[in-house]
C-alpha cells in the first residue's frame, strides 16, 4: 500500500492572518509541519500543495507544488495535487498543527487494513464542559464500530435525564482517504447538512461514506490564534528541555 503525506497550505486565515509563516522556534509553522512528517517515516512521500507564492518559496527546496484553481476545502486542494500521483492511500496533515504525532498517523493507517474503510479521522474525549459546549470544538458519536454516526458543533449526544452519564468526542482534523474516495468526494456539491454546520466531512456520511474514528489521548495542539502560537512556544520549550 503506497501512503503519501499530503500537507494543505492556505496563507489566508480569517483568525491569525499569515499563521503558517509564523516563527516556531528557528523555522516557520509550516516548515516545522513539514519536517516533523517526514521524520515520522510513515509515508512513501510527503507533499506541501498551496495557494501561496509566499509559502511556496519559503519551501521551495522541498517538495511544495502550488494549487492551479482557487479551492475552498483542503480537500479539494489535495485532490487536485495527488489526481495524477500513483499512491493508495493519502493522509491530509494539518498544516497548523506542527507537532505531528507518529502513533497517530500510524494508528490511522493501520484502519486500512480493515478492506471496508474509505475514510479515516481521529477524536479524542473531551471532560469540560466548557470544551463541549464550545461550538468551535466539533464533536462526533460513533457507533460500535466506531464509526463516525455524525459531526456537530453542537453538544452531542443530548443528555435528556438528570443523573445519566455521557461521553463527548472532540474531532481532530487529520484524515485519511482511499484515493478513489477522496476523488469521489470532490465530484459531490456541498450537502445540507454540511451547509448547516459548515463542516465538510459532513458530505461522506450524507453520500453513505463511513468515517472510522481513531481513538487517542493526545489532543494535539492546533495554532489558530496568536495564544495557540504563544502556548506552542512552551511546549517547544518543554520538549527541547526534554531532548536536552
Amino acid at each position: 500500500m503506497k501512503k503519501i503525506a499530503v500537507i494543505p497550505a492556505r496563507y489566508a486565515s480569517t483568525r491569525f492572518p499569515a499563521k503558517l509563516m509564523q516563527m516556531l522556534g528557528d523555522k516557520t509553522i509550516i516548515k516545522t509541519t513539514y519536517d516533523n512528517t517526514v521524520a515520522t517515516g510513515l509515508f512513501d512521500d510527503v507533499m506541501v500543495v498551496t495557494d501561496s507564492e509566499i509559502i511556496y518559496n519559503e519551501l521551495q527546496h522541498d517538495n511544495v507544488v502550488m494549487s492551479k484553481q482557487n479551492h475552498e476545502s483542503g480537500s479539494d486542494r489535495i485532490a487536485e495535487a495527488i489526481a495524477g500521483i500513483d499512491c493508495d492511500v493519502i493522509i491530509n496533515v494539518q498544516g497548523d498543527e506542527p507537532f505531528v504525532d507518529a502513533v497517530i498517523l500510524k494508528n490511522l493507517l493501520t484502519a486500512f487494513d480493515d478492506k471496508r474503510v474509505n475514510v479515516a479521522s481521529v477524536m479524542h474525549e473531551l471532560f469540560e464542559q466548557s470544551d463541549i459546549e464550545n461550538p468551535n470544538n466539533v464533536k462526533v458519536v460513533v457507533n460500535k464500530n466506531n464509526d463516525a454516526l455524525y459531526f456537530s458543533r453542537a453538544a452531542i449526544p443530548f443528555v435528556r435525564d438528570a443523573g445519566t452519564k455521557a461521553r463527548y468526542f472532540k474531532h481532530i482534523g487529520i484524515y485519511v482517504y482511499r484515493k478513489e474516495a477522496l476523488l469521489q468526494f470532490t465530484t459531490w456539491p456541498a450537502g445540507e447538512l454540511e451547509k448547516i454546520e459548515k463542516l465538510e466531512q459532513l458530505r461522506y456520511l450524507e453520500n453513505g461514506i463511513n468515517i472510522r474514528m481513531v481513538l487517542t489521548g493526545h489532543a494535539g495542539i492546533g495554532i489558530d490564534t496568536p495564544e495557540d502560537l504563544e502556548l506552542a512556544k512552551q511546549f517547544l520549550k518543554q520538549q527541547q528541555n526534554i531532548n536536552n
